[in-house]
């Protein structure tokens, strides 16, 4: 988290002070680096600039406007998984020619609006998939680019939940289906085979299932070419890890030297879709400390930020360092207790943190680091609660990027009969 640093004693983000954001703009908020978030992409734009690979930022890691037109600015594509996220990459001016469409339950609305949009390419994950994009495109008088998304069935080391290139998920086709539709690929009149996809999973922080997954896709190109199919896009997904503060990552020029020499002989023009990588630790979320609280078993700090606004930690039993705002001087009363860090809502499983150590008073500020992906995109309204501001700071200027919901937008769409 390069542009997150303690100044006498107190946390900032780039030049603003954590503290003064949470004071204008209340608690929970999401706080971004906008340096940190452009400095992650563009280390990858200058490992990967010798094969000039495109690079589909994955918008369902951080979906912010503001955060997504960044990355466009700066030359990036979007990996989208949904007609939401279409409208978003379009509400930002992303070119459709840098859009690619996953998802293995793409329905006809969406469909038809990506192809009418004229998108760079679909990743099918099934037939029956197939079938429907080559009907409608067909029906709308389009041609429709695809890849068609391998599942390898190898293992990436990651959590089960964000584990996608197994056999046993609902992610992508075989090889052996995937070089039977290739072979028929003239059944499909309204589809331009474009390439082949894989993604095997989030949170990667080991480099061989990479490579083990691109060597059998390459077996698969060298096959297909001898039977004269020809490709133009080798679209090798995301999933590369981030640091959070526990296990250590990759970085961008180690993972470009694994998997380099491998992307070089296919001749194809490579994609890669990054998400994580580029927002994760470019993210920090602000909750403010409610009441400490103990019983004979456990110590609690109880505070305003829940599972509703961060859901990771019970979803994935993920770890994120949090520490505090403002850094206090010690007393007898702010010593270092070790504790869990809990929200309002009513599940056992509304927590931010197990067994923190951490030195915090009642009214004090706390920052859970590392909440830059998949924090405010999973976000809901479980318990009625209001979904949380996002800030974005560029060097020393902040800028409120998501208003804080109200009450009135809770029940905006509801209808008393």
């Amino acid at each position: 988290m390069e542009y997150f640093k303690f100044r006498r004693k107190h946390l900032y983000c780039e030049d603003v002070k954590v503290k003064d954001l949470a004071d204008k703009y209340g608690t929970p908020l999401y706080v971004y680096s906008y340096r940190n978030i452009l400095g992650r992409f563009n280390q990858l734009k200058k490992e990967f600039s010798r094969i000039r690979a495109l690079i589909c930022y994955s918008a369902k890691a951080n979906s912010n406007l503001s955060v997504l037109k960044a990355l466009i600015k700066e030359g990036a594509g979007l990996d989208i998984v949904s007609g939401g996220e279409l409208y978003r990459a379009k509400r930002c001016g992303c070119p459709a020619k840098k859009i690619v469409y996953a998802s293995v339950g793409k329905i006809e609305e969406e469909i038809k609006e990506a192809v009418n949009s004229g998108i760079l390419m679909f990743n099918v994950e099934s037939v029956p998939e197939l079938e429907r994009i080559n009907h409608l495109a067909q029906k709308l008088k389009r041609k429709a680019r695809v890849a068609i998304r391998i599942n390898p069935d190898i293992s990436p080391g990651t959590h089960k939940y964000i584990t996608t290139g197994k056999k046993e998920t609902k992610f992508g086709v075989e090889i052996d289906t995937a070089k039977r539709i290739f072979l028929n690929r003239n059944k499909y009149k309204s589809i331009v085979f474009s390439g082949i996809h894989i993604h095997i999973g989030s949170q990667i922080t080991e480099l061989a299932p990479f490579v083990k997954a691109i060597k059998k896709v390459n077996r698969l190109i060298g096959q297909l070419k001898e039977d004269n199919v020809r490709l133009e896009y080798l679209n090798i997904g995301g999933g590369l890890g981030i640091d959070y503060g526990i296990r250590p990552a990759k970085t961008a020029k180690e993972f470009a030297g694994a998997v380099m020499p491998l992307l070089k002989g296919t001749g194809l023009k490579i994609i890669l879709e990054p998400g994580r990588f580029i927002t994760g630790n470019a993210g920090i979320l602000v909750s403010k400390v409610i009441y400490l609280k103990e019983n004979s078993a456990k110590k609690f700090v109880v505070v305003d930020a829940a599972m509703n606004d961060f859901i990771r930690p019970s979803l994935y039993g993920a770890a994120h360092r949090i520490i505090p705002v403002r850094l206090r001087a010690m007393s007898h009363d702010l010593k270092a207790k070790q504790a869990d860090v809990v929200g309002p809502v009513c599940e056992s499983g509304d927590f931010l943190g197990k067994n923190v150590k951490i030195s915090v008073g009642q009214g004090d500020y706390l920052a859970v680091l590392d909440t830059g992906a998949y924090g405010y995109s999973m976000a809901s309204n479980y318990n009625s609660r209001l979904k949380p501001a996002e800030v974005l700071v560029k060097n020393n200027k902040a800028y409120l990027v998501t208003e804080r919901q109200s009450y009135q937008d809770l029940v905006r769409k509801e209808i008393i009969i």
